[in-house]
């Protein structure tokens, strides 16, 4: 029995052993899942890390579902990065799996369950859309880091640097998302967009946030959905609604031409980043991008 267990100590310190070595050897194979986590690990981990994003521009997490390719690259990675809270639903199975020999992380549990909001899709849930209450996301960073160093801690010095000044640039961000929103009046702060993934943003920033979807966009908007939405842009005169970047813009469409068989003329005001980025290498591929280009659209829009 003894020698069971003193043969089962040095199996894991053996484990433990390779896996030093691997990682003093060459950089940490990350793989994140949504770009706005892809974002984050790329800044706290700088050149210690071999970062995959799996979700690049574009791409609606609710509706992906892993290929052969993705599967391959989670299953070589040394840590997994994903939002969770239901956001990547068709792979959570993967991710339970992988979760056995991979460290895999959900970083939205990094928000405490009493600050998040419910699911108006799924019962027992929560909105999984985080990011953009800028402070959650600034607990999610951390939460990274943390991860980071347990699997790295040689280099634990550089992450607590890296993500000190992340966090910064995220506090500015924060302070300038609340300025631009006080330029308009309380009646101008209404955000009507294709589905409802604005909830945090409208509790942080003082916006009322009407979707034409839920928080998912797994089901198609009917006819309902439309009619309503309509009848509530007409009734509250709403200058401008927006479409987004990973969902189709023809629901808002068949909105603002319903809108003006009412007799009230609403314009789209822009195109919002919600569930993706924008293209690698440019501004609103960012982070601190996205959120200052939402920012600057929807004030312009509503002003």
């Amino acid at each position: 029995m003894k020698k069971n267990i003193f043969i089962g100590f040095i199996a894991i310190f053996l484990m433990h052993l390779s896996t030093s070595i691997c990682l003093a050897e060459g950089k940490i194979k990350v793989v994140t899942t949504i770009g706005q986590i892809t974002d984050i690990i790329k800044n706290i981990g700088g050149p210690y890390v071999e970062v995959q994003g799996l979700m690049g521009a574009g791409v609606d997490p609710h509706l992906y579902k892993a290929s052969e390719s993705d599967v391959r690259k989670l299953s070589n990675a040394d840590i997994i990065f994903y939002n969770g809270l239901h956001l990547e639903a068709k792979m959570e199975e993967i991710f339970e799996k992988m979760s056995n020999r991979i460290t895999t992380v959900a970083l939205g549990e990094a928000v405490p369950k009493e600050m998040r909001l419910d699911s108006v899709n799924y019962p027992g849930h929560y909105d999984p859309h985080i990011w953009f209450d800028v402070a959650f996301w600034m607990m999610v960073s951390e939460k990274a880091r943390n991860e980071m160093i347990k699997l790295d801690p040689a280099h634990q010095e550089y992450y607590h640097q890296q993500t000190a000044s992340y966090l910064e640039n995220l506090k500015k961000l924060h302070e300038y998302v609340q300025k631009r929103a006080l330029e308009l009046t309380k009646e101008q702060r209404v955000l009507v967009t294709a589905h409802d993934a604005f909830r945090y943003f409208g509790r942080a920033y003082d916006f009322e946030v009407v979707g034409l979807q839920g928080i998912s966009t797994q089901s198609e908007a009917g006819t309902a959905d439309v009619k309503r939405l309509a009848d509530f842009i007409a009734e509250r005169k709403i200058k401008a609604v927006f479409i987004e970047s990973s969902v189709p813009e023809r629901n808002i469409r068949a909105v603002q031409d319903a809108v003006k068989s009412r007799g009230w003329d609403v314009k789209i005001g822009g195109e919002l980043f919600s569930d993706a980025m924008g293209n690698e290498g440019t501004f609103e591929g960012t982070y601190v991008g996205m959120v200052t280009h939402n920012m600057d659209i929807i004030v312009g829009a509503l002003k």
